[in-house]
């Protein structure tokens, strides 16, 4: 197969930080390529200089047999490059079919837009990836699943050589996984490429021909795929010898004191009944597919979602007219799903992200203590290791998955009763998983509750002492001690999908 693109002595720096230290890459024809490496490794600001996110201090980037200069994305477009970034660049409120054809509009003439036939033709790139949807309603409308493949469609319609998708199965549950790689497979044998980023080493292996591993903005090695094991991976990746995590001992703690329960949760459509109890260090998981009522039930008991029903008691005590100050001062934490969105302040500082949720206790007679605010965000930064040039380096510079640990950080310094973690490992690399799942393991240790929301089973098996399963707003199962096991997970999972649809066709 014929090279498409090649880039030799990438480099790239930001103040303070050498982010791409001299890169290669080459991607064939017709191939699907991974980018292997740890947040913070390079692999998005390599995507953000070929596409003209970011200007290149040096090196040289071939696409298609000529050199290339993209100054925008929208140029790289031009060329047949298009991309999927890790979090959605989409307009919310916008409709389906505006976001799809976002700066590639169809027309009449050269005063109206042809809105039919861009309705038309988004119907029918949302069909061909299984998804029925109406695509004149806004793009908020719809869950973070259906914004992932309404992006999907957007970049397939646009006739693109190179398709670039980072972390695209982030928000799918396993049949849009299922989907998507069909779609892959088909953009495959027309002879177009992708560039697949993901930490989700199963999908590398899965759907990759050959993957390229970078460490510290240097590329370590082009490997193909059936030549090289998941633990030499890993460990290229990380730079030492990498052993898997063991599973936890399932502590029982049936009989310790309850610190948070609901009764007979109720919202809207999401949430029909849900009764539920946490226990005083215990780890309770949420597992389910998309749309099962997990995430609504975590907003409802932290008091984002005021809409619902129902009976709450913290420490047996009612809990009446929630919202998110009342639940920390309680002592409750919630790191949610969409960093982007509803975690991160973009333009303030790593120590200020962190510490947000801290100040009114740094405070001393009206003023913050800022030498306590610096202290207390440096030991974090070092706990969690943080890949961060300083405190003082702006969060939005940071890759995803160190943009993740700042905002666990936030919520662990308030020394919280309960945290509730809503994905906390999505888009985040091995080691810093396995970083993230023993800083868990010690909350519990310590006598704090954890809620976790995951939808890779294998993290619900390793790490909780109990796994609850819903499906359509209900409590459907529930799985306990050493008998919580991946399949027997997804055993639940799948018996009461079956159920739902056998009940449908009734």
């Amino acid at each position: 197969m014929s090279v498409l693109l090649r880039m030799e002595g990438v480099e790239k720096s930001f103040p303070g930080v050498k982010a791409l230290k001299g890169i290669s890459l080459e991607v064939e024809e017709g191939e699907v390529h991974a980018l292997m490496g740890e947040n913070g490794a390079g692999k998005s600001t390599l995507i953000k200089v070929l596409t003209g996110v970011y200007g290149r201090d040096q090196g040289k980037i071939y696409f298609a047999g000529e050199e290339i200069h993209c100054k925008s994305p929208a140029e790289a477009g031009e060329i047949g490059i298009s991309t999927i970034y890790q979090e959605l660049n989409l307009i919310p409120y916008q409709t389906v079919y505006e976001n799809m054809f976002l700066g590639r509009e169809l027309k009449k003439n050269a005063f109206f837009l042809d809105r039919k036939a861009m309705q038309d033709e988004a119907e029918k790139a949302l069909s061909d990836l299984g998804l029925e949807i109406d695509v004149t309603k806004s793009l908020n409308h719809y869950s973070t699943a259906i914004q992932q493949m309404v992006a999907i469609a957007r970049a397939v319609r646009s006739k693109a050589r190179l398709v670039i998708m980072d972390e695209p199965t982030s928000s799918l549950d396993q049949t849009e996984v299922r989907v998507l790689f069909r779609i892959i497979r088909q953009l495959k044998e027309k002879k177009i490429s992708v560039l697949f980023i993901s930490h989700k080493l199963d999908e590398v292996y899965e759907i990759c021909d050959n993957l390229t591993i970078f460490r510290d903005g240097e590329t370590v090695g082009r490997y193909a795929v059936q030549d090289i094991d998941q633990y030499k991976l890993i460990s290229l990746m990380i730079g030492k010898e990498w052993k898997e995590r063991e599973r936890e001992d399932k502590k029982s703690f049936s009989d310790a004191e309850t610190l948070l329960s609901v009764k007979n949760a109720k919202l809207a459509m999401r949430l029909s009944g849900v009764n539920l109890s946490i226990r005083k260090g215990e780890i309770l998981g949420l597992a389910g597919l998309l749309g099962s009522g997990r995430t609504e039930l975590a907003e409802l008991l932290f008091g984002t979602e005021k809409a619902g029903e129902g009976e709450v008691f913290w420490m047996d005590e009612a809990y009446f007219r929630r919202n998110p100050s009342k639940s920390i001062e309680k002592g409750m934490g919630f790191c949610t799903e969409d960093r982007k969105t509803e975690g991160i302040l973009p333009n303030l500082s790593v120590e200020e992200n962190m510490t947000i949720a801290m100040l009114p206790k740094l405070q001393k007679h009206g003023f913050i203590d800022f030498k306590k605010q610096k202290e207390l965000a440096k030991r974090y930064v070092e706990l969690f290791n943080i890949k961060t040039p300083s405190l003082a380096q702006k969060i939005r510079n940071l890759s995803g998955g160190n943009q993740q640990k700042v905002l666990l950080a936030r919520w662990m310094c308030m020394n919280p009763k309960l945290m509730i973690l809503d994905e906390p490992t999505r888009g985040i690399d091995v080691g810093a998983k396995e970083e993230i799942e023993k800083l868990i393991q010690g909350l519990s240790a310590e006598g704090i509750s954890v809620l976790m929301i995951s939808s890779e089973l294998s993290e619900l098996a390793r790490n909780c002492h109990r796994v609850v399963v819903l499906r359509d707003g209900k409590v459907r199962g529930e799985i306990e001690g050493d008998a919580i096991f991946e399949d027997s997970i997804m055993t639940l999972i799948a018996e009461d999908a079956k159920e739902g649809e056998e009940d449908e066709a009734k």
